[in-house]
């Protein structure tokens, strides 16, 4: 598998854990769901932290800015499909920026 097939993969698996274990804690706090909700979304947020460590990149700042572009557009997707949230055009060129600025940062080769 190629290194960029594992980045991306990577930064869209920590996104959905990141994504959807605030959603079930959100659930909890804001829709009343059970406690079952929270404990679940803590467990998901915890598992975000290990797939994020699993990144080839070396530095840490890297991935994480890197991974916040990446987040931003997953959030708006998450939104559109569990939601019924239609980003407006600002919202997608904002996506479409931030997703420049991560290829930008992890495509070039490094020495």
């Amino acid at each position: 598998m190629s290194k960029l097939l594992v980045i991306g993969t990577l930064f869209v698996l920590a996104g959905l854990c990141e994504i959807g274990g605030g959603y079930l804690v959100w659930g909890w706090m804001r829709e009343h769901k059970p406690v079952a909700w929270a404990l679940g979304g803590a467990v998901v947020l915890a598992l975000y932290g290990v797939v994020a460590a699993l990144q080839p990149i070396p530095e840490f700042g890297r991935v994480y800015a890197a991974y916040g572009g990446v987040f931003i557009a997953l959030a708006l997707a998450w939104g559109v499909f569990v939601d019924g949230f239609r980003p407006d055009r600002y919202d997608l060129l904002g996506a479409t920026i931030c997703i420049t600025g991560v290829l930008v940062m992890i495509l070039p080769t490094r020495g």
